[in-house]
């Protein structure tokens, strides 16, 4: 009988070691596994590459993880001052790297791990710092940058409804960059917001299928489900 759920945080992030590239859902706090978060603070790992959104909250979770010293490099769209207020220090000394990357640019550099495809072309940052570096190509007689995938070593992710097979659902926001990261990385552990039985979920609503999902936490949070 296949059942991904595991019993608490700790067993969720099992294996998770030093060096290891994270992925981390969210979006402005919305669909962000917290308790995930926490648990990676306290576990210990350290020299963390973390790709996400922005760069985190200031006594929080990522936050937490730069205010230690335990991340040396961030992916992400946004890093605003008071969010992190370490980052730039930590920039500035030279033990942490910052990769800006437009949010859309992001958001398909993940799709496109899950996918297959390690490379594409996109116009999004021509002619700006963005492009420093990159292979450049026209197409149609428009210059284009070459943009990597990128792949995790895991995820963590959230969502409104699980199985006991991994299949979820997300609600309203809180589907932003979860189900790419779900399908990037080569471990993807989930922080459920619902259990339901299987066969609960119409598959219509299925938005991430249990293929890309590992392990399922449930959290008991928000409204019942529909």
């Amino acid at each position: 009988m296949i059942d991904k759920t595991v019993r608490d945080v700790a067993a969720a992030l099992e294996g998770i070691g030093d060096g290891a590239t994270v992925l981390l859902g969210g979006f402005a706090g919305v669909g962000e596994p917290r308790a995930l978060l926490e648990g990676l603070v306290e576990s210990g790992v350290k020299d963390l590459t973390l790709v996400a959104n922005t760069t985190g909250r200031a006594g929080s979770g990522m936050g937490r993880l730069v205010s230690q010293r335990r991340v040396r490099k961030i992916i992400a769209s946004f890093s605003r001052r008071g969010s992190a207020p370490d980052v730039q220090a930590q920039i500035e000394e030279g033990w942490l790297t910052l990769e800006i990357v437009p949010q859309g640019t992001l958001a398909e550099r993940l799709r496109a791990a899950g996918a297959g495809v390690p490379a594409f072309y996109t116009r999004t940052g021509v002619d700006t710092e963005i492009a420093d570096g990159k292979e450049h190509r026209d197409f149609a007689g428009v210059p284009h940058i070459l943009e990597h995938a990128i792949y995790g070593d895991v995820a963590l992710i959230e969502a409104w409804e699980a199985d006991r097979w991994g299949n979820l659902t997300f609600r309203s926001a809180g589907r932003n960059f979860n189900p790419v990261m779900a399908t990037a990385a080569r471990l993807t552990v989930c922080q459920a917001q619902h259990l339901v039985p299987l066969g609960d979920i119409d598959p219509e609503r299925i938005a991430t299928p249990g293929l890309y999902v590992h392990r399922v936490l449930h959290l008991p949070v928000g409204d019942p489900p529909a």
